[in-house]
């Protein structure tokens, strides 16, 4: 990992590379906190509503850098961002939802005494990055390491109205669809033995315990309305047994309800529906039910999915929890 390689590292990158993408933020960064800085907050108060929700778009700043850049950088051995700098994310996180909170109480001198802070962790945050994490990033990864975080960074998005330049130029790559992309990577386990789904690898027996431990019900109707899969959990909202694999869907509801079933998969397979949704009160405890369409790439329909949950610990709750209580 080199030191700090100076500025003029940057002068060479090309529109729409990630480093380049983040100190472009910067910049809209410092333009937005000097229009903020210059408006009168009372006399102008739509407009600096405004000026202030860009900035707090921030946020997919350091989305990206907590789920893209870090992860690269851990590949190489440097974790100092990911514990260091994510933390001074969510302080700014927290200053800035100070912020929001001071707007609503309408004290104004507080306003300006706690967007000085947002703006002075800010300077702090850009001044690092461009003097350390991009320059010492830039020396660690490779081509071919931005290209594959430009593609997740897509899905993240950017501070700006209007998204960076393609990188690389349209002319130098070609679109793929994750479930098909079949490039290797370096990853700290074997992918042997492992399915490839369209983020990730997992054993079979990986997907059965996260199915299995997932606090829902799940079952899979097919295209063919045949049951194909339910997860075995310990603490089921309604009992399934192995009998039920095979079975038509419609044979496995009580005569009352079956005609709900028969026109949900109705609506779903003529595409005019994509989900459906329950609640019932059942045994005491409040069920959240809910199916789901199933569609390939194409659209062709695959299937449907019923999720039901007990909610009744998730309605009661209220206000905030943000430490663990374990004893």
């Amino acid at each position: 990992m080199s030191e700090f390689l100076g500025n003029d590292i940057f002068s060479v990158l090309p529109d729409g590379h990630p480093a380049k993408v983040y100190l472009d933020e910067n910049k809209l960064t410092r333009e937005l906190i000097d229009k903020i800085r210059d408006i009168n907050i009372l006399e102008k108060n739509k407009e600096f509503l405004e000026l202030f929700k860009k900035l707090s778009f921030i946020e997919k700043h350091f989305a990206r850098k907590e789920n893209q850049l870090f992860p690269y950088l851990e590949k190489y051995g440097w974790t100092s961002p990911s514990q260091n700098m994510w933390a001074f994310h969510d302080q700014i996180r927290e200053e800035i939802k100070a912020v929001r909170k001071t707007i609503e109480s309408g004290d104004i001198v507080l306003v300006s005494q706690n967007l000085a802070q947002v703006f002075r962790s800010l300077e702090h945050l850009m001044t690092v990055e461009e003097k350390r994490l991009l320059p010492n990033a830039l020396s660690m990864l490779s081509e071919e390491d931005w290209k594959e975080m430009r593609e997740g960074d897509e899905e993240i998005g950017w501070m700006f109205d209007i998204p960076p330049a393609l990188y690389p130029k349209p002319s130098e790559q070609k679109y793929i669809h994750p479930s098909k992309d079949t490039k290797k990577r370096n990853l700290p386990f074997s992918t042997e033995d492992r399915i490839k789904l369209d983020e990730g690898y997992m054993l079979p027996e990986q997907i059965n315990l996260l199915l299995k431990f997932m606090p829902v019900d799940i079952t899979y109707v097919d295209e063919n309305d045949t049951v194909v899969f339910y997860n075995r959990g310990e603490d089921r909202v309604f009992p399934r047994s192995a009998g039920i694999i095979g079975r038509e869907v419609k044979f496995c509801h009580p005569p009352k309800s079956v005609d709900q079933v028969l026109m949900i998969l109705r609506e779903f397979k003529a595409g005019r529906k994509d989900e459906a949704e329950f609640w019932i009160e059942f045994k005491g405890r409040f069920i959240h039910i809910r199916y789901f369409a199933i569609r390939d790439e194409g659209g062709a329909y695959k299937g449907v999915i019923e999720v039901s949950q007990d909610v009744t610990h998730i309605r009661g709750l209220s206000g905030e929890r943000r430490l663990l209580d374990w004893e």
